[in-house]
C-alpha cells in the first residue's frame, strides 16, 4: 500500500484535482444553468451528435483497417513484422501538425491526389476531399490506426495458433475457424483498440479544425472557442462535463457489448 501512495498522490494531483475543479467551475453560482443550455440548445446538441457520429466512424473504420492489419503482424515473421512494425509506428515520430497540414497538400483541389485522378483521366473535376467531413475521417483515421492496431495485436498474440489448427483438423474451414475461435478471443483487444480510439476522436482537435476548414465543427473545438473569444469558462466546463459522461457511457457500453459478444459465441 505505502509503494503505491506516491503514484496515487500523482493521481489524484494530476488527474482527480483538475476534474473536480472542472466539474465545481461547471455549477459555479450553485446553478445548473449552464448544463440546461447545453442540453437544450439545439446547436450544442447537434455538435456533440455530430462528434458521436464522426468518432464512430472513424472507429468503424479504424477497426476494418486495423483487424487485417494486426492479424498478418500477429502470423508474420522476423522481417515482415520489424517492417510492418516501423510502418505502423513511423507517424509517432512526426508531429500530429505536420501531417495534418500534408493532408491539406493532398487532398486538396489542386492536391496531389486530384491531380494524379485527373492525368489518368479518372475524374474530370476535382473532387471535394478537404474542408469537409470526409478530410475530416481521412486524417484522424491516418491518426488513429495505430491506437487499434496494437491492442488487436497485443489479443491476437495470446491466441493460440493450435486452436485453430485443431478447429481446422476437425473440419471446420478457415473462416469458420477464424469467426468461431480467432476473433472471440482477440474481441478484448478490439473492445480496447475501439474504447481507445472513440475516446481520443471525441476529443480531437487539431485535425478536425484544419481539414473540416470550419464546415466541421466538433465539441472540442467549441469548447475551445468559448473559452478562447467569449470567455465562458464555466459553460466551458459544462460542455467538457458533459463530454466526459458521454464518453464514460460510451466506454461502458463498449465493454457490455464486447463481453456479450464473447458470451453469445458459440
Amino acid at each position: 500500500m505505502l509503494l503505491g501512495l506516491p503514484a496515487l498522490l500523482l493521481l489524484a494531483l494530476v488527474f482527480a484535482w483538475p476534474v473536480l475543479r472542472l466539474l465545481s467551475l461547471s455549477v459555479e453560482g450553485g446553478t445548473l444553468a449552464h448544463f440546461e443550455k447545453a442540453a437544450l440548445d439545439g446547436l450544442y446538441v447537434t455538435v456533440l451528435l455530430d462528434s458521436l457520429r464522426i468518432a464512430a466512424l472513424v472507429t468503424a473504420i479504424c477497426l476494418a483497417l486495423a483487424y487485417p492489419v494486426a492479424f498478418w503482424l500477429s502470423r508474420a515473421g522476423r522481417l515482415g513484422l520489424a517492417l510492418g512494425m516501423f510502418a505502423l509506428l513511423l507517424p509517432f515520430w512526426t508531429s500530429v501538425l505536420v501531417r495534418t497540414y500534408a493532408w491539406m497538400v493532398l487532398l486538396g483541389r489542386n492536391g496531389i491526389v486530384n491531380r494524379m485522378l485527373r492525368d489518368a483521366g479518372w475524374i474530370e473535376a476535382p473532387l471535394p476531399l478537404l474542408h469537409n467531413t470526409t478530410g475530416v475521417l481521412i486524417g484522424m483515421v491516418h491518426v488513429l490506426l495505430p491506437y487499434m492496431v496494437l491492442p488487436i495485436y497485443a489479443a491476437l498474440l495470446r491466441v493460440d495458433p493450435d486452436l485453430s489448427r485443431a478447429a481446422e483438423g476437425l473440419g471446420a474451414p478457415a473462416w469458420r475457424s477464424f469467426l468461431r475461435v480467432t476473433f472471440p478471443l482477440s474481441l478484448p483487444g478490439v473492445s480496447a483498440g475501439c474504447a481507445l480510439v472513440f475516446v481520443l476522436s471525441l476529443g480531437f482537435f487539431i485535425t478536425p479544425a484544419l481539414l473540416g476548414g470550419g464546415h466541421v465543427i466538433m465539441i472540442s473545438m467549441l469548447i475551445e472557442q468559448q473559452v478562447r473569444e467569449f470567455l465562458e469558462w464555466p459553460f466551458a466546463a459544462a460542455l467538457s462535463t458533459v463530454l466526459l459522461l458521454a464518453t464514460l457511457a460510451i466506454y461502458a457500453l463498449i465493454g457490455r457489448l464486447t463481453r456479450g459478444a464473447r458470451l453469445a459465441t458459440p
